[in-house]
């Protein structure tokens, strides 16, 4: 571990899948943490990754603008992390986004990180895309000098994304994929965490600027679940499409229901590539070259075969 620092960066959602590797890539840099969550109980599974003295744990929401100022107190650097799929998106995405921007600002931090998405606009057909852009423009005009990180979605072996789709495949005896043709670039999350953590401790190269973090695949959601079953023993299991007329119709009809495969919103959402925008900055400006999902997913998707890691790829 290098040696330890007196700066202090604050993680707003830091016990979230996307926080936790932030927090080790800041922890393995020497850096004292403050993890902030709504339940502070949450993130104390952090605690043995950090030196002594190394990290502390505070309560806030970032609805609660109150709550957020006491958080970030004596803060170097602030990030925000919070982000939902479902729920009220604009008091989240863009007055949360506003009240730390705000808090980080009051609080003389030198650098603010604010994580958002590819797909963020303020023009989106979405709730979830447009609170995101919207939650952009109010992070600049409080803190003009925030670094604002938009990802693509984010694989891991605690996501909630691959390890879906590694269960149906598992559990189903047929694969049904929403959306096949949709693109998106799977980004592995501690290539995220370590990018998210340099743009902290280096506001002179990367403060006010956006940068859209994609892996070095892009891939079609039809793509994706055909390599997930392979990955899994399950190669000849059937992999279908459902066809977009009856999927929209199910996002809209059924979307809000509990365990609803995809939201009315989400639907709106993958009416668009979920990609790098050409010209874009990404990873190289970090110096970091983002794995493939074939070169880590496989680490833990072997849970998913019959006989777990001893397992062959049984086509079966």
């Amino acid at each position: 571990m290098a040696r330890k620092t007196d700066r202090l960066v604050t993680l707003i959602g830091g016990g979230g899948f996307v926080g936790r590797y932030v927090a080790q890539a800041l922890f393995t840099r020497g850096q004292r943490l403050r993890i902030v969550e709504r339940d502070p109980r949450r993130a104390f599974f952090l605690k043995p990754l950090a030196g002594l003295g190394q990290v502390q744990f505070a309560a806030a929401d970032v609805t609660d603008a109150a709550t957020v100022a006491r958080a970030v107190q004596g803060s170097d650097a602030v990030v925000n992390l919070v982000g939902i799929l479902k729920g009220d998106f604009d008091a989240v995405h863009r007055d949360g986004a506003r009240n730390v921007a705000e808090a980080a600002a009051a609080a003389g931090a030198e650098a603010l990180v604010h994580v958002s998405a590819i797909g963020a606009d303020p023009q989106s057909q979405s709730r979830y895309g447009r609170s995101k852009g919207e939650g952009e423009a109010a992070v600049r005009d409080a803190f003009p000098s925030a670094t604002i990180v938009r990802p693509s979605v984010a694989f891991g072996q605690e996501d909630a994304f691959v390890n879906r789709f590694a269960a149906m495949a598992r559990l189903l005896p047929v694969v049904p994929v929403i959306r096949g043709g949709w693109r998106l670039q799977p980004v592995h999350v501690a290539d995220l965490g370590r990018a998210i953590a340099l743009a902290a401790l280096d506001p002179r190269s990367h403060g006010g600027k956006t940068y859209e973090l994609g892996g070095p695949q892009v891939l079609t959601m039809l793509e994706l679940n055909r390599w997930i079953a392979e990955a899994t023993g399950r190669a000849s299991k059937p992999v279908v499409p459902i066809p977009d007329p009856v999927a929209g119709f199910l996002a809209r009809a059924a979307g809000w229901l509990p365990g609803a495969p995809i939201t009315g919103d989400q639907w709106l959402m993958m009416q668009r590539d979920n990609v790098v925008s050409e010209g874009a900055a990404g990873f190289d400006a970090f110096g970091i070259s983002p794995s493939p999902l074939a070169a880590v997913a496989e680490g833990w998707l072997t849970a998913y075969r019959r006989s777990g890691r001893f397992a062959a790829k049984s086509p079966y």
